[in-house]
């Protein structure tokens, strides 16, 4: 399997040979940092191990520079960083026991450039060494701009293949902004409940990130059980942990349909619920 960066790194905890263990892949997470995968798509992780025959595959686009450092991380150089990063993500892949963890390793500018070569060559490549039910992607209403940048690049590539091979399923997932925000009808609950315990854990293993001033460790699990607690008003919670969603598949399944204008359709819906509501009671 070859990526367009020297860098680029695959590693399958199983020891299976690369390309066999993306084809196992059944649930995808492809995400800007490391970190990410562990944040929004604990539910496909948790779905790989409780369902036989599902294998669960993380793919981190970005190198990682740049992120905050304190404490024992204070002096580390962003060459150092990378490395640290590098070595916990594969951590959270062996203990999460995903199928195959790459991290791609490419700079933060190269993504947010439409239609970069070496990007879209290595999101193709994965695409086509897989066929996974569920794809997990940042959403386009997300407030990092990496994320954003991550997951159009998605979108360029996912609509370039033919569309037999175009996933079922594709999830738009909250990390940098809450989707909580979105109508009831269109929110997707996934349940983030499930292994809770292997969940603080893979948090935890980040210790360049929480050691480092970003406590993922203690405000993740918090959100995840806000959100079942706060789902619904009238019934108990169905869930010990959510993580939302907003379903991504029709701008897969018909390239035409126009993105900002797909996103900005859920911000419109948000808008007349609240008016309807006020000016029912009002």
């Amino acid at each position: 399997m070859n990526f367009s960066r020297s860098d680029a790194d695959v590693f399958a905890p199983a020891g299976d040979e690369a390309v066999v263990a993306l084809a196992r892949v059944t649930r995808l997470c492809i995400a800007a940092h490391q970190d990410d995968i562990e944040i929004m798509a604990h539910a496909g992780i948790a779905d790989c191990l409780d369902l036989p025959g599902k294998a669960f595959g993380g793919v981190v686009v970005t190198n990682g520079a740049g992120s905050p450092r304190t404490g024992a991380f204070l002096g580390y150089t962003d060459e150092q960083m990378l490395v640290e990063r590098r070595k916990e993500q594969r951590k959270a892949a062996r203990l999460g026991r995903y199928a195959v963890q790459i991290q791609l390793a490419h700079p933060s500018a190269d993504v947010k450039t439409p239609g970069h070569a070496g990007v879209l060559s290595d999101l193709a490549t994965i695409f086509g060494g897989c066929r996974p039910e569920v794809v997990y992607l940042h959403n386009p209403t997300d407030k990092h701009d990496t994320h954003v940048a991550v997951f159009l690049r998605c979108m360029e590539a996912l609509r370039t293949l033919p569309p037999t091979q175009r996933p079922g399923c594709v999830l738009g997932c909250e990390v940098w902004r809450d989707l909580d925000w979105m109508v009831d009808a269109d929110k997707i609950a996934l349940d983030a409940g499930r292994h809770h315990g292997l969940g603080a854990k893979l948090l935890k293993v980040f210790a360049s990130q929480v050691g480092g001033g970003k406590r993922y460790d203690l405000a993740v699990p918090g959100r995840r059980l806000a959100h079942a607690t706060f789902n619904t008003s009238h019934a108990t919670d169905q869930m010990a942990g959510i993580t939302w969603a907003m379903d991504l598949t029709p701008l897969v399944a018909d390239t035409t349909r126009d993105i900002e204008t797909y996103t900005l359709n859920y911000v419109d819906r948000l808008r007349a619920d609240i008016s309807e509501r006020i000016r029912r009671y009002g």
